[in-house]
């Protein structure tokens, strides 16, 4: 029978999945669904429209990315830095005889891009975002607010495929080289850069 560490891992790990695919999932609605449906709108509907996407979409966007940081680091701690009976400090998940373990790499590589993310939502996005919808910005500064904020999703995004590929290498590939490094950023931002091209023309398809 699982023991209450078993459980609360499980638990934390679960919380960390969901609120990463919500906070993923809504940046990936952002640059491939809204920005081009944005940019097919005229005045009047963007004005009936945003007041009452954009509020709801953003709230989960940002607490999807504080709750997938705060349990990544749960789970991290629980998984790197604690073993039950003994208590805290490196497990032989993290170190090994020769130093980092190619899991370890591998999960610090994707936690780095990810609180690299997390930053760009709360301190750049999700304030320009609110000056926005609240009517706080210049009107000579909306377009280079906006133009700001677009840009720095857009960063996300690419950061976002070498993150995923992070997170999930350490269950399903080997050692960390810079061949293997250099094929988790090129294949992650082939990806994105695919998907933010093709989304200009998925909505035309009849």
């Amino acid at each position: 029978m699982p023991d209450l560490y078993s459980n609360v891992h499980l638990i934390v790990r679960w919380l960390h999945v969901i609120a990463g695919i919500t906070w993923i999932g809504h940046l990936y609605f952002f640059n491939f669904v809204n920005v081009p449906l944005q940019g097919a709108l005229d005045d009047a509907t963007k004005k009936a429209l945003n007041p009452q996407l954009m509020p709801r979409a953003l709230w989960w966007f940002r607490w999807g990315a504080m709750i997938t940081l705060l349990a990544g680091l749960i789970l991290f701690t629980l998984t790197y830095l604690y073993t039950p009976g003994v208590g805290f400090g490196p497990t032989s998940l993290l170190t090994d005889a020769e130093g980092l373990t190619a899991r370890a790499m591998w999960i610090l590589l994707g936690m780095s891009l990810g609180t690299i993310m997390w930053f760009n939502v709360w301190m750049i996005i999700w304030p320009i975002q609110k000056r926005l919808l609240t009517g706080k910005v210049p009107a000579d500064q909306v377009a280079a607010a906006r133009k700001r904020a677009l840009l720095t999703s857009r960063l996300n995004s690419f950061l976002s495929g070498p993150m995923l590929f992070g997170m999930l290498a350490p269950a399903h590939y080997g050692a960390m080289n810079g061949a293997s490094l250099l094929m988790a950023v090129a294949l992650g931002v082939l990806a994105i850069w695919a998907s933010i091209r093709a989304s200009s023309k998925v909505g035309k398809l009849a």
